[in-house]
């Protein structure tokens, strides 16, 4: 999932780990570099993307595809498809889940979601070295993996992964406190376009439930 709370449909982002042999180390040692330069360089991003959660044995439990931005700092927009329709946004301050088929909008604080959802991360600055401890997980065929493993254990994930090939971000996977594992693929990446702000506000629809705990 890559969402705040129903995180199996949002974290919620894939890797389909039938890659092929592990490179030798020399090779790998530039993916921390790949990693930096997307923290670093990135201001906006986008990406059409499909996405898997796996239970503890592997067998495909949710499957979903849609649309993401991000606009560097802090916000970004995940558009879920139908049947799984949903929306996740955030504007710098504040983050709001629609679950659409549920009519409930949920909001919290950009700060109080920090590690509950890998869209925020994606969102960020860098200082990953802050809350993560960061490993080199080689090159896998044509992908180079780098793992986030969280140095707190007060988050939704135990570990997350980022795949690049060759210089674009493609792949993330997320392996959550219940063995849970959200596989996402992206597809028709663009580096820094043009954005429009108003793509990052949200007003609920009318009639909806909305439960607000950004206070």
């Amino acid at each position: 999932m890559i969402q705040v709370v129903r995180m199996a449909k949002s974290t919620g982002v894939l890797l389909l780990l039938a890659l092929a042999a592990i490179m030798p180390n020399s090779s790998a040692a530039d993916a921390v570099d790949k990693l930096n330069r997307f923290f670093d360089q990135v201001e906006t991003f986008s990406a059409e993307f499909e996405q898997v959660v796996l239970d503890e044995n592997l067998n495909r439990i949710e499957e979903s595809t849609g649309h993401m931005w991000i606009a560097r700092p802090g916000r970004f927009r995940w558009d879920y498809e139908p049947p799984l329709e949903q929306q996740i946004v955030s504007d710098g301050e504040r983050v709001w889940v629609y679950d659409v088929e549920l009519e409930q909008v949920t909001v919290q604080g950009l700060g109080d979601a920090v590690g509950r959802t890998p869209a925020i991360l994606l969102a960020g600055r860098g200082d990953l070295e802050d809350n993560y401890r960061i490993e080199d997980r080689g090159l896998h065929g044509q992908v180079e993996w780098v793992a986030l493993v969280p140095k707190r254990d007060d988050g939704n994930f135990s570990e997350i992964q980022l795949g690049f090939e060759g210089e674009s971000f493609r792949l993330l996977q997320l392996a959550d406190q219940l063995d849970q594992i959200t596989r996402i693929v992206f597809s028709g990446n663009e580096v820094n376009p043009q954005l429009e702000p108003t793509l990052f506000d949200f007003t609920p629809p009318p009639g909806v439930d909305v439960i607000d705990d950004s206070f």
